[in-house]
């Protein structure tokens, strides 16, 4: 199966109601959702949870990933150390936006104490509309990508 329409969704506990809504959006957008959990509310550690979507992503299993904790911030230091995966974590559709158009992000990371909802969809969205731009940012992104090592 190809991974081109293939996402991969995984938070912590304390963001899976929210993960929950953005994998119904998603499948209703015509994606192929990977929710790999957690599915109990039961204290979970996010890097681990981190680590496992990034891996998807980095193999080439799912095209892109979509990550959730309480602020989105622990989750994403955990998914940008797996080579290969720029992730940002995101309040806003613009920063979204950005983020896939000049960044070429693979992964998007969410704070479910951060945003509600609506928002969050609206920044999903943002951020699978968007196109990187290559040019100069490809420039970057190379530099980036050079520091992995």
């Amino acid at each position: 199966m190809s991974a081109d329409n293939r996402i991969v969704l995984s938070s912590d506990h304390a963001a899976i109601p929210l993960r929950q809504a953005i994998a119904a959006h998603l499948s209703a957008r015509g994606w192929v959702v990977v929710d790999i959990g957690p599915t109990t509310t039961e204290s979970t550690p996010y890097p681990r949870h981190g680590e496992a979507a990034a891996r998807l992503v980095a193999a080439g299993d799912c095209r892109l990933g979509i990550v959730l904790c309480g602020t989105g911030q622990g989750i994403m230091l955990a998914a940008n150390k797996v080579k290969g995966i720029r992730c940002g974590v995101c309040a806003d559709t613009f920063s979204a936006r950005m983020l896939r158009q000049h960044n070429d992000a693979n992964m998007l990371a969410l704070g479910a104490r951060i945003v509600g909802e609506g928002l969050a969809l609206d920044i999903v969205d943002a951020f699978l509309d968007a196109e990187f731009e290559g040019g100069r940012h490809a420039t970057r992104v190379d530099m980036i990508t050079a520091l992995e090592g």
